[in-house]
């Protein structure tokens, strides 16, 4: 992880990635920002990166490849696991069968959307103070 690295992005409704992204602005968080419809792209886009990314906040409910699939997939890539990436869930679902599958696949966060945007910027901003603080095995000591 590189405090500078990219945040990825990985969430198909556009709506929610715009208020993402104006929350990351108005926090006047410097790190670019990657956003992908479906977890097949990003997959792609982190196979083939050599970006050290910061976080990756990822939905649940995604075409193609979902969250739990791609988390899944990030762990049985050694390159991917290797960069110890933080991963954590924003999503929709609360369903405690899920959230029990997701830190079964080791995830480091599983959060719910919130309804107001002030609170999606309170929870960015928690997120990322974490991960800013925490030291891990490809932390910049």
């Amino acid at each position: 992880m590189s405090l500078s690295g990219p945040i990825i992005c990985i969430e198909d409704d556009k709506d929610d990635q715009l208020l993402i992204a104006e929350a990351i602005k108005e926090l006047q968080i410097l790190n670019e920002v990657c956003f992908f419809f479906d977890g097949e792209a990003a997959l792609e886009f982190l196979k083939s990166t050599p970006k050290k990314p910061f976080l990756i906040l990822c939905d649940t409910n995604l075409p193609l490849i979902n969250g739990i699939e791609l988390r899944k997939r990030l762990n049985e890539n050694e390159y991917l696991r290797r960069k110890s990436i933080p991963f954590v869930f924003i999503t929709t679902s609360a369903n405690p069968a899920l959230v029990q599958i997701a830190y079964d696949i080791t995830v480091q966060g599983y959060f719910k959307k919130p309804y107001t945007y002030i609170e999606l910027k309170r929870q960015i901003k928690l997120i990322i103070a974490y991960w800013s603080e925490c030291l891990h095995p490809t932390s910049e000591v």
